[in-house]
C-alpha cells in the first residue's frame, strides 16, 4: 500500500500555494502600476506588464486573465491605501487640529511614497472614471460624508470656524496629491531632477498652516 500522507501536510501544502500565490499577485500588481500610470490603460498591454514582471504572457493570464482584470487589482490596491488615510478624520473626539495635521501629513506621505499609485488613480478620475466610477462611489462618498459629518459636529460644538467642510476636503486632496501627480513640473521649475525630501516637508508645513488658517475660530488676519 502506498504511504498515508498525514491529514496535516494537505492543508499546509495549499497554504502555503495560496500564500505563494497572492504574494505573486501582489508583485504583478506592483509592476503594473507604474506601466499603468507611465502609459494610460489604452496604452498598456499585459505583454509590456508580463516582460517587465519577468513571467511569460501566459503566465500573467493565468492570475489576471484580463488586463481589465489586472487594472481593477491596481484601483483596488491605490484606493485601499487611500481610504485607509482618510480615516484620520474619523475621529471627533479628538483635537481638530490634530487630526486635520495627521490627515495632511497621511496624504503627502501616500504622494511621497506612492507616486506611481497616486497617477493611476488621477487617470481614470481625469477621464472620467469609465472603469472604476462605481467603485469610487461606492467607497469614496460613505467615507467623505462621514468625515464632513465630523466636521460639521466640530463647527457646532464651536472648536473650529465655519468652513464648507466639502470643499476644503477638495483643496486638501488637491494640494496633497499634486505633489505626486505633477512632482515632474514642479522639479522642473525647482532646477532638479526630482523632489527632495525636504520640498516635501515645506510643502506638508505650507498646506497645514493655509488649512489652520481656514479653520480658525478668528479671521485669518487676526491669526497669531
Amino acid at each position: 500500500m502506498p504511504p498515508k500522507i498525514g491529514l496535516a501536510a494537505a492543508p499546509t501544502r495549499i497554504k502555503r500555494r495560496v500564500l505563494n500565490r497572492d504574494k505573486l499577485e501582489a508583485e504583478i500588481a506592483e509592476v503594473a502600476v507604474r506601466i499603468f500610470a507611465e502609459c494610460g490603460y489604452e496604452g498598456t498591454s499585459i505583454a509590456a506588464i508580463a516582460e517587465a514582471a519577468g513571467l511569460s504572457k501566459q503566465n500573467l493570464m493565468y492570475y489576471y486573465p484580463t488586463k481589465q482584470a489586472l487594472y481593477q487589482r491596481v484601483l483596488d490596491d491605490v484606493l485601499d491605501d487611500w481610504l485607509a488615510r482618510m480615516e484620520s478624520l474619523a475621529h471627533e473626539e479628538q483635537d481638530p487640529h490634530d487630526m486635520l495635521r495627521a490627515y495632511i501629513q497621511a496624504k503627502m506621505r501616500f504622494s511621497r511614497e506612492q507616486p506611481w499609485a497616486s497617477r493611476v488613480y488621477a487617470m481614470e478620475v481625469i477621464s472620467g472614471a469609465p472603469l472604476y466610477g462605481q467603485q469610487i462611489h461606492d467607497r469614496v462618498v460613505p467615507l467623505l460624508r462621514k468625515d464632513i459629518d465630523v466636521f460639521e459636529k466640530w463647527i457646532a460644538a464651536g472648536r473650529i470656524g465655519p468652513v464648507n467642510a466639502t470643499h476644503l476636503i477638495f483643496m486638501v486632496w488637491a494640494m496633497t496629491q499634486s505633489y505626486a501627480d505633477f512632482s515632474a513640473q514642479m522639479a522642473l521649475v525647482l532646477g532638479r531632477k526630482q523632489l527632495t525630501r525636504k520640498d516635501y516637508d515645506d510643502g506638508e508645513e505650507t498646506i497645514v498652516r493655509m488649512v489652520m488658517a481656514a479653520i480658525a475660530c478668528t479671521p485669518p488676519g487676526n491669526l497669531p
